[in-house]
């Protein structure tokens, strides 16, 4: 009998071993999980750092960046005035809680305001105009938050998506040719010579563009220009694209000496942008399931490359993604890691065993 109680008594104790064990790796939030690969983080608003998302971002991940707040248009609406407010609560959230942060973004040809481009009389700007209040705006901004944010996506999306095209048609280029990338790298480095300089952009697992972009950056490193690393958005979806292509970007790029960062990953559960697929809206245990995989197979990619300092996820939650209603309207997505009640997702536990 007394050797009945003393088993009892050591299954009991494995047992609350155990869950006490259970219990510390449910603690652990992915910044922990990554801590020797990379950086991990994801993009914030002010008012997802309140509340049960706030907890969540403080647990999870170790850098963020601000998904709206710093584009040219709301930080600097008007020429003669800055809104700070909420670019301010965002870096004050990553001081007080030993975050890195990541600046979003200086020069893009969408969220500018149309002053950038017009004088007083509402003509086109000419390109020493242009120029001078692209430093001006970078000065004012970078120099603000020097030291506070340790990387910048200085230019956003200036490659064409069009195979016959190079440089995306917009007022930037319309004006001043492609000369305003190297200006605005310049002008970055200039108002902090310490932060790490980022050309980002998207569909860089597209070949055709993936070379485009390429040539653009080894041109800039040859001339001088003080660039630092390419951020790989990563909006991806359940069929696109293959892991063979994105070891191919990273390998690419990181042969011109850059640092590699996935600045904007989230995985669409839908095959296709453009068309209204079946059951849209609902997350199905095959699209779960589908999802889960693809996350696994990229994240694979991102520790055999070993070539990846930061990964940052585009939102926090599938309680709000920019893929909802976009592109099709009345669409709900699930693109993230943290489902609407901010739980961990399948998806989740796929990608941290990897490091178990």
């Amino acid at each position: 009998m007394k050797r009945r109680h003393a088993l009892l008594f050591v299954l009991t104790l494995i047992g609350f071993q155990i869950c006490q064990a259970q219990q510390i790796d449910s603690s652990l939030g992915l910044k922990d999980y990554f801590k020797n690969r990379f950086l991990i983080g994801a993009s914030v608003t002010p008012n997802s750092l309140k509340g049960q998302s706030g907890a969540l971002i403080i647990r999870e991940f170790n850098t963020i960046t601000a998904e709206n707040a710093m584009k040219p248009s709301l930080i600097h609406p008007e020429k003669d005035r800055y809104f700070w407010t909420d670019t301010d609560t965002i870096v004050g959230f990553a001081k007080r809680n030993n975050m890195k942060m990541r600046g979003h973004t200086l020069c893009w040809h969408r969220q500018t305001a149309d002053w950038f481009f017009k004088d007083d009389e509402g003509k086109q700007v000419g390109k020493e105009e242009l120029l001078m209040r692209l430093k001006d705006h970078t000065t004012n901004v970078v120099g603000r938050y020097k030291g506070s944010i340790y990387a910048w996506d200085v230019v956003n999306e200036a490659i064409d998506d069009d195979e016959k095209k190079e440089f995306r048609s917009s007022l930037w280029y319309e004006i001043c040719g492609d000369e305003y990338i190297a200006k605005a790298f310049q002008y970055a480095h200039e108002a902090d010579p310490e932060a790490k300089l980022f050309y980002n952009d998207y569909n860089t697992e597209n070949p055709v563009k993936r070379e485009k972009i390429f040539l653009m950056i080894k041109k800039l490193k040859e001339q001088g220009v003080p660039i630092h690393g390419v951020g790989l958005q990563g909006h991806w979806s359940n069929k696109w694209p293959s892991s063979d292509e994105l070891k191919r970007s990273i390998e690419k790029f990181s042969s011109l000496g850059l640092e590699i960062q996935i600045t904007e990953m989230d995985i669409s559960v839908y095959g296709s942008k453009e068309n209204m697929d079946e059951n849209p809206g609902v997350f199905t245990a095959e699209r779960e399931k589908d999802q889960a995989e693809k996350y696994k197979s990229f994240f694979e990619v991102f520790f055999k490359s070993n070539k990846i300092s930061s990964v940052t996820f585009w939102n926090v939650s599938d309680r709000h993604s920019w893929l909802d209603n976009f592109p099709v309207k009345n669409r709900k997505n699930f693109p993230l890691l943290f489902d609407a009640t901010f739980s961990r997702k399948k998806a989740y536990w796929e990608v941290t065993k990897l490091v178990n």
